[in-house]
C-alpha cells in the first residue's frame, strides 16, 4: 500500500452509525456513509461510490476480483467497513496487500460472498426456521452463521469472531450489499468449496461471473478491460490508475462517469500523478478542496467516443483536434499517421497516450502519461 490511491483507500472516514435491519428492499436504498447506493448499480460500481469501504475496494481491486462482483450473480456480500479493516491487528491489512498474498487474500474477501441473493427478512426467516442459528456456505469455502440478537442480525466466523449488521438490505443490480462491522475470517481447517454455495440455495450453473473475455481490447497495467463494462468498473480494474479512482471517488464523480455518456476519458496513470509537486495529490483529495479537483478531472473528460479512428477524421491537416471538456476548459489532443496521440493542456504541458482506443460500455478510455491541469 505505497502509491498515493491505497494510502488514501486506507485513510479513516466517518462512520455513521445506522441501525441494523434497514429499509426493505422494496423500498428506497438505505444511505452507505452517507453516499447514495442505486438498484440499478453492480456492488462495485455502488461500493466504490460508499466513503466507509476504501480499504475493502482496494482489497477488491488487488485480488482481481472486480470483474466477479460485477457480473450477473446474484451474489450476497456481507461488507465490512474501513473501521472493521484498520481494528485487525497492525500491519494486516499492508501484509495481505502483498502479491504474494494474493490467494489469503482472495480467501478471507471470498468468504464474505455468498452466490445467492438474500435480504435480511429472509435471512432471518432461516434463521427462526434452523432454531436461532443459521449455517452460510460462502463462495470462498467457509461456513458463516447467521443468528439475530434482538433486531440486529449477527454473523459469526469460523474463528469465533461477531460481526453485526450495521446497514441492511442495500439492493443491487447484481445482488444485495449488507454493512458489516467487522472483518470475517476463515478458520484454519481447509473447508470445501463445493460443499454448497448459497444461502439454502443451488448455485446456477449457467449464472456470469464476470469473467468473460476483454474482445481484444488492449490491457491496462496488465489487466484486463471489458468493453461491456463502465469506466467506473474498468478504472477500479486497473492497477496503475489508482490515484485516479480514488480522485474520482473523493470529487462524487463515480456515478456520473457510470452514466449513458458516452465519455472519452484521458485517464492520468499513477505515475502521471507521482510526478505532481510533493503533497499536491494529498491536498486535493481533502473536503475542502473538492470544486478545485472536480474541475482537474472535469478536464480529462470529453462529450462523445473519441476513439483514434474518430480523431483521425476530425483533425486538421496538422493532426489537431480541439476539444471543449466538460470542466469547460480547453484540451487538444494531435494525432499522427502511425496512431500516436499527443495531448495539449491548457497549462501548455504536453503528454502522451500511452494506450489508447480502452473501449468502454459509455465510452473510450485514453490512458496518458501526465495529469492535464486547467489553466488556474
Amino acid at each position: 500500500m505505497t502509491n498515493p490511491i491505497k494510502a488514501a483507500l486506507l485513510a479513516a472516514t466517518l462512520l455513521t452509525p445506522v441501525t441494523a435491519l434497514a429499509a426493505a428492499h422494496e423500498m428506497a436504498n438505505p444511505q452507505v456513509g452517507g453516499a447514495d447506493m442505486f438498484a440499478d448499480k453492480t456492488i462495485v460500481e455502488n461500493a466504490v461510490n460508499s466513503p466507509i469501504h476504501t480499504t475493502l475496494v482496494a482489497a477488491v481491486v488487488e485480488a482481481g476480483l472486480v470483474e466477479t462482483l460485477s457480473g450477473e450473480g446474484p451474489f450476497t456480500v456481507f461488507a465490512p467497513t474501513d473501521a472493521a479493516f484498520a481494528a485487525l491487528p497492525e500491519g494486516t491489512v499492508e501484509t495481505l496487500m502483498m502479491a504474494e498474498n494474493r490467494d489469503q487474500l482472495t480467501r478471507i474477501l471470498t468468504c464474505h460472498v455468498v452466490a445467492a441473493e438474500a435480504f435480511s427478512d429472509a435471512i432471518a426467516g432461516m434463521i427462526a426456521d434452523d432454531g436461532g442459528r443459521h449455517p452460510v456456505p460462502t463462495v470462498g469455502g467457509c461456513t458463516l452463521t447467521a443468528f439475530m440478537e434482538g433486531d440486529a442480525i449477527k454473523i459469526e466466523d469460523e474463528t469465533g469472531n461477531v460481526a453485526t449488521v450495521t446497514v441492511a438490505d442495500v439492493d443491487q443490480s447484481n445482488g444485495v450489499i449488507h454493512v458489516i462491522d467487522s472483518v470475517l475470517l476463515p478458520g484454519t481447517e481447509e473447508a470445501s468449496a463445493d460443499e454448497g454455495m448459497g444461502m439454502g440455495m443451488e448455485m446456477d450453473p449457467e449464472m456470469d461471473t464476470g469473467m468473460d473475455m476483454a474482445e481484444g481490447n488492449p490491457t491496462v497495467g496488465g489487466a484486463p478491460m471489458l468493453p461491456t463494462r463502465n469506466i467506473v468498473e474498468n478504472a477500479v480494474n486497473s492497477p496503475i490508475n489508482t490515484t485516479l479512482v480514488a480522485a474520482v471517488q473523493q470529487a462524487g464523480l463515480a456515478e456520473t462517469l457510470s452514466g449513458e455518456g458516452p465519455f472519452t476519458v484521458f485517464a492520468p496513470t499513477d505515475a502521471a500523478f507521482a510526478a505532481l509537486p510533493d503533497g499536491t495529490v494529498e491536498t486535493l483529495l481533502q473536503e475542502e478542496n473538492m470544486a478545485q479537483l472536480q474541475k482537474i478531472l472535469g478536464a480529462h473528460v470529453v462529450s462523445g467516443t473519441w476513439t483514434t479512428m474518430a480523431l483521425k477524421e476530425a483533425a486538421d491537416r496538422d493532426g489537431f483536434v480541439n476539444f471543449q471538456t466538460v470542466s469547460g476548459d480547453p484540451l487538444t489532443a494531435q494525432i499522427f499517421d502511425s496512431g500516436r496521440v499527443w495531448m495539449f493542456d491548457e497549462s501548455g504541458e504536453v503528454y502522451e497516450v500511452q494506450t489508447a482506443d480502452v473501449i468502454q460500455s459509455n465510452g473510450v478510455i485514453h490512458v496518458v502519461d501526465g495529469v492535464l491541469l486547467p489553466r488556474g
